[in-house]
């Protein structure tokens, strides 16, 4: 993300986009030819992860560009939304594949598909010409001055909002993710073989949380709103002490609302890295933001299976979530775009510099 979200930067979305897509497509054909170990974590694991975030890393700068700063929420919530959609497709798909052709053949389809597929629309992603201003942008003291902010990776690595917003993401979508795996494991002890439904109804309320979160944040704010989407994530986790294998509806529910919430934090990160830090650098500066996903979702799946093997029960790892969650949510409020921080220290606002310069 962080070398995709470079070259996006310094050359152009639809090379990002284009690189993404031979490295996924050669990474599942890669796997196709062999079902050893290495050829898994080198195809699936290297190649493929390189290809997400290459790909990730394309679509929503461009798109945010396009559209006023009143919208950057929605927008990048919209854009995102098409990756927790993703598994409504996939997963029936890939079954289907799988069972028709075998492994093997259906990882070859599914590569050459992507190859194909996403660099072809991937020449449809271009960003709006030097200087571009959408209609709708309403021109105000302070939208100016937060327009002219555009930190550097290395200046935006020595603010605190950086490391508060990195912290909060960790455990955000390392907490889903820890849980999203656990909920799957209940829902094929309930469901067996149509257990799938509930993966893509996780997946359907993954992609809405992103698109409401980010219109939300619109207008109350993204600190605000992720102190809710935070709040709210905690007391789902903590309703799955009561919930069993056999409650079905329960089930299904608390699958879609922590989907939901997981999703939400694809759309507010994105767009808190760009109102923090600016659009110029944007693509590398969120890759370093996102490089907090990556960590949790290697910390806390892994310890959510340490609590498991040493308990026999997934309750402590349900507690351990919701706490680390509420704890994020009170960190969230008081996390504020640098300008914001430096106003509060010196008594300078940022609109006043802007005045000034």
């Amino acid at each position: 993300m962080i070398f995709a979200g470079r070259v996006q930067d310094k050359l152009s979305p639809r090379i990002t986009a284009v690189i993404g897509g031979v490295l996924t497509g050669c990474g599942l054909i890669l796997i196709s030819f062999s079902t050893a170990w290495i050829s898994w974590i080198m195809g699936f694991g290297i190649l493929m992860g390189m290809g997400l975030g290459f790909g990730y890393a394309s679509a929503t700068p461009p798109a945010i560009k396009w559209f006023p700063p009143a919208k950057t929420g929605m927008i990048a919530g919209i854009v995102v939304a098409g990756f927790g959609l993703a598994s409504v497709y996939i997963a029936p798909l890939a079954t289907f594949l799988i069972e028709r052709f075998g492994l093997s053949q259906a990882m070859l389809i599914f590569g050459i598909a992507f190859l194909v597929i996403v660099s072809g629309l991937a020449q449809l992603l271009v960003n709006p010409p030097e200087g571009y201003v959408h209609p709708d942008t309403v021109h105000t003291k302070a939208s100016v001055a937060a327009a002219a902010v555009n930190f550097e990776p290395g200046r935006m690595l020595r603010t605190g909002s950086f490391y508060k917003l990195w912290i909060i993401f960790c455990i955000a979508s390392g907490a889903g993710l820890m849980i999203i795996g656990s909920v799957a494991g209940m829902a094929k002890q309930g469901l067996g073989q149509t257990a799938w439904l509930v993966v893509a109804l996780m997946a359907v309320g993954n992609a809405s949380g992103r698109v409401v979160a980010g219109m939300l944040s619109d207008r109350i704010g993204r600190a605000n709103t992720l102190f809710i989407m935070l709040v709210f994530q905690a007391l789902i986790i903590f309703s799955l002490l009561f919930i069993t294998p056999a409650q079905i509806v329960f089930l299904v529910l608390a699958a879609m609302f922590i989907g939901f919430n997981y999703g939400t934090n694809l759309s507010l990160f994105p767009s808190a890295t760009k109102d923090f830090f600016g659009l110029k650098n944007f693509g590398v500066n969120y890759g370093l933001v996102f490089s907090a996903w990556g960590v949790g979702g290697f910390i806390f799946p892994r310890v959510s299976q340490m609590i498991v093997a040493y308990t026999s029960s997934p309750r402590m790892a349900y507690i351990l979530a919701a706490g680390l969650l509420l704890a994020c949510a009170a960190l969230a409020l008081t996390t504020k775009a640098p300008a914001a921080e430096t106003e509060a220290q010196t008594g300078f606002t940022a609109t006043a510099v802007a005045e000034k310069i």
